[in-house]
């Protein structure tokens, strides 16, 4: 028994540090991408790290190649650092998220624009990391910026080994939000330490504090039939377009971003954005 036990010390501990070894990888490339673009622009950062099918949400989803591709040059500094990451236990699925600063002029120049982003990282045959998403939200300027990051208190990785579904459990994520509300839904799926973006505001950390602040809507969501999801054994991700409602109005549209992670055998959101477009005007 004690022999059996000692096997499976070591085992965690060599998944522990494999899984470090790759979050630290995502760290360094997103740090790269963003020291790119001080150097060569922002431009040629994102053409430089983004997938062929990469989205960029501007807030509307677009093609990341594309949207860049016609994009002409500009005087303005894009800088950020990520704070926040964590990777599949395979390596080949990881995301960052941080905050960010603009500046119209350039370096020189001092920031007029702040916020968070969210980075979805994808390993690429050759080993290196590109990104899938990019996508985040504004905000007023913060008491600081941070170079400092984190990554998940457990490193323990969940294998998966009965093959359960994320896409299953964020179809029962958004029924219940139907359903029972959004409030609800995130007390039945959402991790404890969730952390959740939107517009005008700083990083919502916790599910109290998550649940809190849309109970205090008094809006009802409704989401798209159909969602793109991606995924490893152990952490996904999804995406689709939302509807906010109040008093029978529309309120709000856009698009959601969520990744949900393995966590002891369930299915559960780690991180969670609501993105707003601007309505049509009447």
């Amino acid at each position: 028994m004690n022999f059996i036990v000692g096997i499976l010390i070591v085992l965690i501990s060599v998944f522990a540090a494999s899984a470090q070894a790759d979050v630290q990888k995502i760290v360094d490339t997103e740090h790269g991408f963003a020291k790119f673009a001080e150097e060569n622009g922002t431009k040629a950062a994102f053409l430089e790290f983004i997938t062929s099918d990469g989205l960029l949400f501007l807030p509307d989803k677009v093609n990341g190649k594309e949207y860049w591709s016609g994009r002409g040059p500009s005087t303005g500094l894009l800088s950020w650092a990520p704070n926040y990451a964590d990777i599949s236990a395979n390596g080949i699925l990881g995301y960052t998220t941080g905050n960010w600063e603009y500046r119209p002029k350039g370096k020189g120049d001092e920031p007029t624009g702040f916020g968070e982003f969210i980075t979805v990282w994808l390993r690429q045959p050759d080993g290196k990391y590109k990104f899938v998403v990019d996508i985040g939200v504004g905000h007023k300027k913060p008491e600081k910026y941070s170079t400092d990051w984190v990554t998940a208190a457990d490193k323990r990785k969940d294998l998966n080994e009965k093959n359960s579904s994320a896409g299953d459990n964020a179809n029962g994520f958004f029924t219940a939000m139907t359903e029972k509300g959004i409030g609800k839904a995130y007390e039945m799926y959402a991790v404890d330490d969730v952390r959740a973006f939107r517009e005008e505001m700083a990083p919502i950390i916790g599910k109290k504090a998550l649940i809190s602040l849309v109970k205090g809507e008094k809006t009802t969501y409704s989401i798209a039939k159909r969602s793109s999801f991606f995924g490893s054994a152990d952490l996904a991700y999804n995406t689709n377009t939302y509807t906010k409602t109040a008093d029978g109005k529309i309120v709000e549209r856009g698009n959601l971003m969520q990744i949900w992670k393995l966590v002891n055998g369930r299915w559960r959101i780690v991180l969670d954005i609501f993105k707003p477009v601007p309505l049509p005007k009447k």
